[in-house]
């Protein structure tokens, strides 16, 4: 596969925009990495990077050669998957795209009780908002992509969709906390802490907030959910998060409670995959048991 090797170097100077960058990325001089670009660009028959003052950048032809390369990666580790079948081993790495809700309980769970049966398989996790997620699977960086009310769809095969309805998160000494549900004009009486404008639950409450002409004034804004239910747990704060990325047995100090429908939608969480892309097995086998957790 030294083929491969030259691939590599492309994509480093790509993802660096300077040979002088790749060179220390890949462990050789960047004369040598020069050399070796323009005797792959000779050889392909194109340029494939425009040569600027101030580095490189992929040209047209560098683009699309740059998605054949992830293409035959891809089909290389599907390659590699099925080889691994034919032996009754599974090996391989599965990566993914998620929404942070899916950090603390749930792909944890998930992941350890997969390696507990194929312990040959590794994981790659990375925290994405909606359009990141879709934009990894596009890239392949990602096989599979675990996220909340994704921002566009037309790349996105669904395998599974789970409704989430929003949560208020509180302390469990909060003057609401024993309600078995809230209307959103409830929580605008305390302070906020809400997610950042990216993230699906905020998206679904400025919409909710909109159709009664309130206006949402957070005391804290934030991009971390962990700060959302760590800053709600003391005083009078109200967060706001989904079902899946909370454990009242693990938070005896906190309460959960569901915000009306009439007032808040729900929101779907989907698990897909780029669309048209045959999956590598470990992959596909990890999506079946995500599959059936979440049903």
């Amino acid at each position: 596969m030294r083929h491969l090797l030259i691939y590599d170097m492309i994509e480093a100077v790509h993802r660096s925009g300077s040979i002088r960058k790749a060179a220390e990325d890949t462990n050789i001089t960047a004369s040598a990495l020069n050399r070796r670009i323009q005797a792959f660009e000779e050889e392909f028959g194109s340029e494939i990077f425009e040569r600027l003052a101030r580095g490189m950048r992929l040209n047209p032809a560098g683009e699309l050669l740059l998605h054949h390369i992830r293409l035959q990666r891809q089909d290389l580790a599907r390659v590699h998957g099925q080889v691994a079948d034919l032996s009754g081993v599974r090996r391989g790495q599965v990566k993914i795209a998620c929404s942070q809700a899916l950090l603390p309980y749930f792909l944890p769970r998930e992941i350890s009780k997969y390696r507990a049966e194929f312990p040959d398989v590794t994981f790659t996790v990375n925290v994405r908002d909606r359009i990141q997620a879709e934009r990894d699977l596009v890239n392949f960086e990602s096989d599979l992509a675990l996220v909340f009310e994704p921002a566009h769809m037309v790349d996105f095969e669904v395998l599974h969709a789970m409704h989430q309805p929003v949560m208020a998160v509180m302390s469990a000494a909060h003057p609401l906390a024993d309600r078995d549900s809230l209307r959103l004009r409830d929580c605008l009486e305390y302070d906020l802490v809400l997610p950042a404008s990216q993230f699906g639950v905020r998206v679904l409450l400025d919409q909710a907030s909109a159709r009664i002409d309130r206006k949402l004034e957070p005391v804290l804004e934030t991009d971390s959910f962990d700060m959302v239910r760590h800053f709600a747990a003391y005083g009078q704060g109200i967060g706001f998060q989904i079902p899946v990325g909370l454990n009242a047995l693990a938070r005896p100090d906190m309460a959960f409670v569901p915000i009306s429908e009439r007032d808040v939608s729900g929101g779907e969480l989907y698990l897909g995959h780029l669309r048209g892309r045959t999956l590598p097995v470990a992959a596909l086998k990890f999506a079946t048991q995500v599959v059936t957790a979440l049903s």
